[in-house]
């Protein structure tokens, strides 16, 4: 693994990093888009984690910190890298992010129909919490 580069996102990413999502991750988000991507970037410029091997972006991941909870978001391996330890490689980058901040618990998003990435999630030491929903209320239509 030693010819992947991680690396934190900047705003000339952006166009790259949605066609990325559009391809490599499951489901959408109401902030896919470049001014989402932006505002992210802009107000925590440490939070989107790149992988890239020979400067092609392999995967992503949000590495989410608010002062109280850490938070993963997007975890997306393009399908022709997968099962290379892309994934490990991302969140051990996460978690050293979130250790550095003061972090002490992982919360991650994780579709309930995606089957592969249940596994993804599990093999890196995280366990499903069956007694928590997310409730959500979009602030725009």
């Amino acid at each position: 693994m030693s010819d992947l580069h991680i690396r934190c996102a900047t705003l000339s990413d952006i166009d790259t990093v949605l066609r990325f999502w559009r391809e490599a991750a499951e489901g959408t988000s109401i902030s896919d888009d470049h001014d989402g991507v932006a505002r992210l970037i802009t107000r925590d410029p440490e939070a989107l984690l790149l992988a890239e091997r020979d400067g092609l972006l392999t995967g992503t991941v949000i590495a989410g910190f608010d002062g109280w909870r850490c938070s993963a978001y997007r975890l997306a391996v393009h399908p022709g890298h997968r099962r290379q330890g892309i994934a490990t490689a991302l969140l051990e980058a996460a978690e050293e992010r979130f250790a550095a901040l003061g972090g002490r618990r992982v919360d991650a998003m994780v579709l309930e129909a995606n089957e592969q990435a249940h596994h993804t999630w599990a093999a890196a030491g995280y366990r499903r919490e069956d007694h928590w929903r997310r409730w959500v209320k979009p602030l725009t239509d």
